[in-house]
């Protein structure tokens, strides 16, 4: 599946002018939305870690808690969170590039 997001478009005077859509094909995909903390960021860096640096994860996920800690966890860990998007159904789909 390829995912659009939103990333800077440009500058002006230091402020960001505008954000535009692209596109992400993931390297990787896991699907954590049957686990709980503390096996939710578990299996993220164990996917991670068998991961060539630039590539991309995507993470489909369910709950306020791993929502909130794995994208903070993950770079505080060196990776870069490149998206993040909450579907109706109460899903949320992380995309993050190993640092």
């Amino acid at each position: 599946m390829t995912l659009f997001i939103l990333k800077k478009c440009g500058v002006f005077g230091g402020a960001e002018i505008a954000m535009c859509p692209t596109t992400v094909n993931p390297d990787h995909r896991i699907d954590i939305s049957s686990e709980t903390c503390p096996m939710t960021f578990v299996l993220v860096r164990l996917a991670l870690d068998q991961m060539k640096t630039g590539q991309v994860l995507e993470i489909r996920l369910r709950g306020a808690e791993p929502r909130r800690n794995i994208p903070l966890t993950a770079q505080e860990q060196g990776h870069e969170i490149v998206g993040i998007m909450d579907e109706e159904n109460g899903d949320s789909i992380i995309l993050l590039r190993r640092g």
